[in-house]
């Protein structure tokens, strides 16, 4: 079946949506097998021709359907926070709107650091790889932490300006003090510290974040 146009005789060409849903499908076979091989090998020792043989592809469809070695790693990597691949915006996925109901900054902050804890549990195993290992070897890869970063930056600042601005912050704490702390305290490397070098679980760094975030901006 096709569909013409007003004002034009050329039939307009049909809709390809089970060859678009096979690039998808090619795509997520990429990622995964890239995130086995980061994981296991580090940056180094994952290369492109290993993902591709890996995922059942040839090293070009790598480079067509994501890029290269470093922006399959950042695509894997973001994959890894947001839980799949849908283009669903931050704001919009359940935890993020269930934060936004809180009846008060502690329930807020707890929702906010139990987020945290699941994007720790997802992107854990790649936080050596993607902060300290590939960094080191690409400067592509240290771009894209730099941008992932001031993602983050932004993404806390616009949290401690709605928590501001809801419930109010303890006095002489600013949003800007406010965002820096959050900042910190959901960095990378804090989770790597404490979780993987100081063995706490997943559970107890969520709690300390909570705590330590309720207390750093509220005082409660």
């Amino acid at each position: 079946m096709v569909t013409r146009v007003p004002g034009r005789g050329r039939p307009s060409p049909p809709a390809h949506a089970p060859r678009a849903e096979q690039v998808r499908e090619t795509r997520r076979r990429i990622l995964v097998a890239a995130r086995d091989m980061f994981v296991r090998r580090g940056y180094a020792g994952a290369t492109v021709d290993a993902i591709a043989h890996r995922a059942g592809v040839s090293p070009q469809t790598v480079y067509n359907a994501v890029g290269g070695k470093a922006e399959v790693l950042k695509a894997v990597y973001d994959v890894a926070l947001a839980g799949d691949d849908e283009p669903v915006p931050v704001n919009d996925r359940p935890h993020a709107v269930a934060m936004r109901a809180a009846p008060d900054a502690a329930t807020a902050l707890r929702l906010y650091a139990q987020m945290g804890r699941q994007m720790l549990e997802r992107a854990g195993p790649l936080l050596v790889t993607v902060y300290v290992d590939a960094p080191q070897q690409d400067a592509q890869v240290r771009a894209f932490v730099e941008v992932i970063e001031a993602e983050r930056r932004a993404g806390t600042g616009a949290v401690a300006g709605w928590i501001a601005e809801r419930f109010g912050l303890r006095d002489g704490v600013s949003v800007a003090e406010a965002r820096d702390v959050l900042w910190t305290l959901l960095a990378p490397e804090t989770a790597h510290r404490l979780v993987d070098l100081c063995g706490w679980s997943p559970a107890r760094w969520e709690v300390w974040i909570a705590r330590t975030a309720t207390e750093a901006l509220c005082g409660a």
